[in-house]
């Protein structure tokens, strides 16, 4: 029997959760739907989900707010953020937080569920989950399956896209990997809000890498960055 994936829908509008609980039942999700950010916390709490989907304008604790915490207690569930169009600068923030994703209102539903497949995928989450895969970055052990980065015996959790981002550096490991290229591949397409994303989990990379001195990610200007060790 095919699993059934549950999604936690954090989302004030009630007449757009509607749409969007039975939309994706209707595609055999398992969907909790939340009106504010405190329901939806006290729902993650009690309940195991497989990915969430987060408004970032809600009363009560804000979709930012609602990622912090969920973040604290699950560094690998995807999460996908639903804003406004006019909020494209908070989508930055969304992704330095531990957002995987994000989409824009008004969305297709079809693009939705692409990008919740997507993720799922990414996550190891749907079948054909590939074998455990280790590599060794200098003192760092990175285990892709689990998303995580252990050195000195300290492990950092990372999300399903800097887990996919740094696979791509490793792979590419003293080359360039091209920034359309790996855009592309991971996000879809280059578009400008994109390459921010992309950005800001490079920055987060280095931050974690600086506590061994030997790997370094150098920008190639105009081309794309190499994973140096």
């Amino acid at each position: 029997m095919e699993k059934k994936y549950n999604i936690l829908l954090a989302e004030d509008d009630v007449n757009l959760g509607k749409v969007l609980t039975a939309y994706l039942e209707a595609k055999d999700y398992v969907v909790s739907h939340a009106n504010n950010g405190e329901v939806a916390y006290d729902m993650f709490c009690s309940n195991d989900f497989d990915i969430c989907l987060i408004d970032v304008m809600m009363p009560i604790k804000d979709g930012f707010s609602l990622a912090k915490s969920i973040r604290k207690m699950d560094k690998k569930i995807p999460i996908i953020f639903l804003t406004a169009k006019d909020m494209q600068e908070d989508i930055i923030e969304g992704l330095s937080i531990g957002g995987d994703d994000y989409i824009t209102k008004p969305f297709s539903m079809e693009v939705l569920q692409a990008r919740i497949h997507a993720l799922l995928r990414r996550a190891g989450k749907t079948e054909g989950e590939t074998d455990n895969l280790v590599y060794q970055i200098g003192k760092i052990s990175f285990d892709v399956n689990h998303q995580s980065l252990t050195i000195d015996g300290e492990t950092q959790k990372l999300t399903t896209r800097e887990t996919e981002l740094l696979t791509m550096l490793i792979q590419k490991k003293n080359e360039v990997l091209e920034r359309g290229f790996a855009l592309k591949k991971i996000w879809g397409d280059d578009s400008y809000y994109n390459a921010r994303s992309m950005d800001v989990y490079i920055t987060k990379l280095r931050k974690i890498f600086q506590k061994d001195p030997s790997i370094k990610i150098i920008n190639v200007h105009g081309v794309g960055f190499k994973l140096v060790m």
